[in-house]
Formats: C-alpha cells, sequence, structure tokens
C-alpha cells in the first residue's frame, strides 16, 4: 500500500514539473528616478557599524551568526552582519550583507532590499538559513562550495528583526514579549537605511525590493507608496489584499503570533490607513513600476512537497504538515494572487506572473523564486547577468526512499 502511494505520487510530481515555470512575462523597461538622499527629505539616517556585532539582541534570534561564521570561514568574505541604529524605532537593527563575491564587481554596485517572513529573521526561517541566496546571488564558482553561479552582481541587505511586523510603520507602539516599541520599519527601510547603508557600500543608485509569504504583501506596498524609488519588486506567496474578504482575519494569524492584532498595527479595517496599506486596492499605483515578479503555487503538493524531496528528507511528519498547513496557506495567497492579476491586466499594467501548478507555503519554492526572479531583478539593477543554467533537485527515488530510510522502516 505504501509503495503505490509513493508511485502514485512520484507520477504526479512527475507529471506537473514541466509546468512548474510557467509565467506571463512583463518587458524591461528604464531605471526608477528616485535617490536614496531625495527620498530621505531630511530625515535622520541610520547609524551603521560595519562588519559589526549588533548590540542587545537575544541569542535565540541570532542563531544565523553561525551561517556567516560557516560562510567566512569557507572563503565568503563578501558575507557580513551590519548593525543599523533606527532613530525613528530607537533601537539597533542587525542586517545581513551580502557583496558580490567578485571583488571586483563590489564597487558602484545596486542594492537589493530582501525581507523575510513573518518571524523576521529572528527564529530559523530566513533567507540565509534556508536557501542559497549567498552563492547563488553573490556568486560562487566552486562546486564544492554551493550552487555555481555567477551572482547578480548587488549587493543584498537582509534585516534580520521585525517579526510579526509587516515591516510597515504601526499607529501604535505594541508592548508584548514578541514585539515592542515603535515600529517604524517603512520608514526605516525606505528613508533611514538606504541614505546610509548604500553610500557605505559604495552602491549605485538602482534598487530592488522583494520579500516572501508575509513580505511579499510588504514589497508591493512600498512600491506602491514610494512610486520611482524601486527598479524592480518582487513579491512571492503573498497577499496584495488586507481589507477585504477574510484577508484581515488571515494577517491576524501572523499578528497574533506576536501578540498583537490588525487594530493595533494599521486601526480599523476601513479605515484611511487600512485601506491605504491594501495593495489590491491600490493596484492603480503600481502603474509606472517596472520589473515586477509575483508569484505563487497553488497549493496542490509538488516536487519539494513529496516525502523524498530534499525539503522532507523522509520525514513523514514534516511532509504532513507542509502538505497540509502548507496547502492551505498557499491556496489562499494563491487566490489573492488571481484577484491581483485581475486587477492589473484590467489597468494595463504589466506584472511577469508566475502560477505554479503545484507546491505549498515552503522555503522549496521560495529558493526556486530565486531562479524564476532573476530576469525581472538584473533586468531593473541593470547589471545584465545571465542566469546561470538551471539545476533539477536531486531527491532520492521513492523506491530507495522506502527500502532505505528511517521513515520507510517504520
Amino acid at each position: 500500500m505504501k509503495r503505490s502511494i509513493v508511485r502514485t505520487l512520484a507520477a504526479v510530481t512527475a507529471a506537473i514539473a514541466p509546468f512548474a515555470t510557467v509565467a506571463v512575462t512583463a518587458p524591461a523597461t528604464q531605471a526608477a528616478s528616485v535617490s536614496a538622499a531625495q527620498k530621505a527629505d531630511g530625515i535622520a539616517p541610520a547609524t551603521l557599524k560595519m562588519n559589526s556585532t549588533t548590540p542587545n539582541q537575544p541569542a535565540e534570534s541570532t542563531t544565523w551568526r553561525k551561517n556567516i561564521n560557516a560562510l567566512r570561514a569557507n572563503g565568503f568574505d563578501n558575507v557580513q552582519e551590519v548593525s543599523a541604529y533606527s532613530p525613528s524605532m530607537k533601537r539597533h537593527i542587525p542586517l545581513v550583507v551580502i557583496q558580490p563575491k567578485d571583488k571586483a564587481k563590489r564597487d558602484n554596485a545596486p542594492t537589493l532590499y530582501m525581507l523575510n517572513g513573518a518571524d523576521g529573521g529572528e527564529g530559523i526561517a530566513n533567507w540565509l538559513r534556508q536557501t542559497d541566496i549567498v552563492t547563488y546571488y553573490g556568486g560562487n564558482e566552486d562546486a564544492n562550495k554551493g550552487t555555481v553561479s555567477p551572482g547578480i552582481g548587488a549587493n543584498i541587505v537582509i534585516p534580520m528583526s521585525g517579526a510579526y511586523s509587516y515591516y510597515t510603520d504601526w499607529i501604535t507602539e505594541p508592548n508584548t514579549p514578541a514585539i515592542k516599541g515603535p515600529q517604524k520599519w517603512e520608514t526605516f527601510l525606505t528613508r533611514e537605511l538606504p541614505q546610509a547603508i548604500e553610500p557605505a557600500l559604495k552602491a549605485n543608485d538602482k534598487r530592488a525590493i522583494a520579500g516572501m509569504s508575509m513580505t511579499g504583501t510588504t514589497s508591493l506596498l512600498y512600491a506602491q507608496h514610494h512610486p520611482g524609488f524601486y527598479d524592480s519588486v518582487g513579491s512571492f506567496s503573498g497577499c496584495a489584499a488586507t481589507t477585504t474578504g477574510l484577508t484581515p482575519q488571515f494577517i491576524n494569524l501572523v499578528l497574533n503570533r506576536g501578540g498583537t492584532d490588525f487594530t493595533k498595527m494599521w486601526g480599523p479595517v476601513n479605515g484611511k490607513v487600512a485601506r491605504d496599506n491594501d495593495a489590491l486596492i491600490n493596484a492603480e499605483k503600481l502603474r509606472g513600476q517596472k520589473n515586477i515578479y509575483v508569484s505563487t503555487s497553488s497549493g496542490f503538493p509538488g516536487e519539494h512537497d513529496m516525502p523524498w524531496s530534499e525539503r522532507v528528507n523522509g520525514q513523514l511528519s514534516s511532509a504532513a504538515q507542509v502538505i497540509f498547513e502548507g496547502a492551505v496557506i498557499e491556496g489562499a495567497t494563491n487566490a489573492c494572487t488571481r484577484d491581483l492579476a485581475r486587477k492589473t491586466n484590467s489597468l494595463g499594467i504589466p506584472v511577469n506572473y508566475n502560477f505554479r501548478p503545484a507546491g505549498t507555503h515552503q522555503w522549496g519554492y521560495w529558493q526556486d523564486d530565486l531562479r524564476g526572479y532573476w530576469g525581472d531583478l538584473v533586468a531593473g539593477l541593470g547589471t545584465g547577468v545571465k542566469r546561470p543554467p538551471l539545476v533539477p533537485t536531486k531527491p532520492i527515488s521513492p523506491e530507495q526512499f522506502w527500502e532505505g530510510s528511517t521513515a520507510g522502516s517504520r
């Protein structure tokens, strides 16, 4: 019985794999027009300490430092922690900065601001620990040290704090164990930080913003709130709508984990602040934004959800979690994304939509999005680096899984 189920799952996975990257492509266009200095508009800059340990960070929220140490010990001197003091939030924010591995490409490089999901990078669910962003986007020529790639030729800046915040400017100051003090993330990430970090990295004036899950919403909102500031925008498994239907309840599922709720963040659901932060209602404000990439999966189990996949790795309890819980969440984001597609298509706003026919709400697909987003990203940033050939994952066979794995012997 087990073997027949496995063979069926394998057949389904094989059948849908050829369609996993179907997308509608938007044309590349000119660069953004607003500089970091112009966007700051008199706001005090963040204070930076490069290659420095950020003070006052709980040890349990900085486990990613082990990854930085391991990477640097393995020859990746392009990865560092940067401490940034935010004047508006009155605290230090840890950043991970990934520069091009090739030192010749570091000066005058563009900048990609890459946002983590609901836990803000404070747990294990972050770009550094869950993907090959360092080797794939940063660059790597040694097959023994990860994915071989020329890199995107850009600086990558990843905030490693901000759990359950939606990286937005809150109307209140929450005071819970998980989230407390001023929450002025949009001010920090669009006005305080760029005017400080880009000169420190000797960056040029081109930039992009991308996020996944919770911050797939945020990246769209930043594009709408700050026209002309970003040359490319990526939104992976996010939900543009925030105030209609069940979306406020979905947002509360995230905020409740931090002991807060929608009204503390944006006020009444039908209030002005909340509606200003609904990317579906305000889809018209995406007009003129170039190089937009938006992705979602269907919620049906895909290649990264199978028991023998590189993500599940034989752990049947993990497979059940990603297949069932992840399926529900991704099914919801798929519906959200289709609503956005209908709206932008009706408005004549070009967006590169990637609707994967299979996949749940998990990191295997967001690592795939690093590949899917490459074209729109480098077109916006102007680096012109060609994406390396796609290398399929190499899961064990279903037969090997049942005959040789721990799960198969149960």
